[in-house]
């Protein structure tokens, strides 16, 4: 367990309220495709709101993804993983993301939570990696920082596949989540 009586230095680091800037933020992944590649996609970061008290430790993070935003270059492609096959965008429309705790393990910040894709609720953890603070040239205190996690999509109930005639699946089970996020200090 994670002493959260040890306040960890971040240079530039201010608590308060940070809210996600969307123009400057994106959630990709990645999947196995046949098992020979992959394919990569984006969702638009819907909203996500950071409470970052005194000690970094002690934030607490809510995020909403909007998964009807999914791109993957390939329309087809893209409106099949809106389908019922897939995330059931019709009734799912968001992957909500709350965190349950945040710890340091070995010079590294890990934020564990509980992420919803298509009504399933499960934990994970994303490795987080602040990327600097700073003020913009109109007066806003930002922030930037990237995650990252990988998730068994079928823990979610997105079990859809089909067997190739060379031998495995089409679809693979584990997909990489990345982050770039960019966020503003309320004042």
């Amino acid at each position: 367990m994670t002493d959260t009586t040890i306040t960890p230095e971040i240079a530039g680091y201010k608590p308060g309220t940070w809210v996600l800037d969307p123009a400057h933020s994106e959630v990709h992944f990645s999947v196995r495709h046949m098992m020979i590649s992959k394919v990569r996609g984006t969702f638009g970061v819907k909203s996500a709101t950071l409470y970052a008290p005194e000690n970094p430790l002690q934030a607490r993070v809510e995020a909403s993804v909007d998964v009807t935003s999914l791109d993957t270059n390939d329309q087809n492609r893209d409106g099949h993983l809106r389908s019922a096959d897939f995330f059931d965008t019709e009734n799912h429309p968001t992957m909500e993301f709350r965190s349950t705790g945040v710890r340091v393990d070995d010079g590294d910040f890990l934020v564990d939570g509980d992420l919803t894709i298509r009504g399933v609720t499960k934990p994970v953890t994303f490795d987080f990696d602040f990327g600097g603070f700073g003020a913009d040239p109109y007066g806003n205190y930002k922030a930037g920082a990237t995650a990252k996690t990988v998730i068994n999509r079928e823990d979610f109930g997105l079990t859809w596949n089909a067997a190739l005639e060379t031998g495995g699946v089409l679809v693979g089970k584990d997909v990489t989540i990345e982050l770039d996020l960019q966020g503003a200090l309320q004042a």
